[in-house]
């Protein structure tokens, strides 16, 4: 990791977040960025220099449950309201008046229903590799998607798959972060070591289990979100990954009925892991959008 990327512990009441920081920590424009599943703060590794040199006060928090952030052992103390709140924790411990939030996967989900409940006000939303909330809810009707999310049913069995997850040093995130990548050499064994040890801490895969198992706990407020969702009005731009196995294409689709400014930029031959797989266009696309520049194509 880059030694311009340093660790800090953020206390914020509820939870103590590690996080992983870079920038001019004193500056009033907040980059926050969420990560996703079975990932850590270290996935925006590629990132955080990029956005520090913008001027930004970069944080890649590892969410709640993650790495050496606070973990609980309730399946109710994952439920996405508090996932939310957490966002507003941080943006209020970072004293910035500007933010911007960058999501991926999991983070993503988070991501979007932090814009749409408004729980803060937030000048942009990158989301990479998680559709519309809409969107989402639409997919998980169709035999297609319902396939490729097999694994959301499979980890609300009790005790089983954190135990799997785990065995052999958590071996198996490794397997699915590299089996899932098209272009596994940007993937080696020193990538994957670091996502595996950070899963194999004692209770972590049973909290980014939980994350799965609370999902179906959501409050009504956030259910009223994903069917009938205001038009958002904070600028969004997405990436996307075509390869991805765990989320179709079509997902995408109308999205720029549900977002007044919003720009979509697709990755052909990408995985999931977009921001960990082609950090190079990734970060030119960040780059030129936060610029208000034209953002390149693939």
């Amino acid at each position: 990791m880059s030694d311009r990327i340093e660790t800090q512990f953020i206390d914020t009441g509820a939870v103590r977040f590690e996080v992983d920081t870079a920038g001019d920590q004193s500056s009033e424009r907040l980059a926050l960025l969420l990560h996703g599943f079975p990932e850590s703060s270290f996935s925006w590794r590629h990132q955080l220099p990029m956005l520090a040199d913008l001027g930004y006060k970069v944080w890649a928090p590892n969410q709640r449950g993650y790495g050496k952030t606070t973990r609980y052992s309730r399946i109710s103390d994952y439920r996405l309201e508090l996932l939310v709140d957490d966002v507003a924790r941080l943006i209020d411990a970072s004293g910035c008046k500007s933010v911007t939030l960058i999501a991926h996967d999991w983070g993503g989900i988070v991501g979007w229903y932090a814009v749409l409940s408004g729980i803060r006000s937030f000048e942009r939303f990158i989301v990479m590799n998680l559709p519309h909330p809409k969107r989402m809810s639409e997919g998980l009707r169709t035999w297609a998607q319902l396939r490729r999310s097999w694994y959301v049913f499979f980890f609300q069995i009790p005790g089983l798959p954190e135990t799997l997850l785990r065995l052999d040093g958590a071996r198996a995130v490794g397997r699915a972060i590299h089996d899932m990548a098209v272009d596994k050499s940007r993937f080696p064994d020193e990538v994957l070591a670091v996502h595996m040890r950070k899963a194999a801490q004692p209770g972590a895969t049973r909290a980014m289990v939980n994350w799965y198992r609370a999902a179906l706990r959501t409050g009504s407020h956030f259910q009223r979100l994903a069917e009938s969702p205001p038009l958002l009005e904070t600028p969004t731009l997405m990436i996307w990954g075509e390869q991805d196995v765990a989320l179709g294409k079509e997902l995408t689709y109308g999205t720029d009925k549900l977002v007044k400014d919003f720009t979509l930029r697709y990755l052909p031959g990408v995985s999931h892991w977009v921001q960990q797989e082609a950090p190079e266009t990734v970060n030119a696309m960040l780059e030129a959008w936060l610029c208000d520049r034209p953002v390149p194509q693939a």
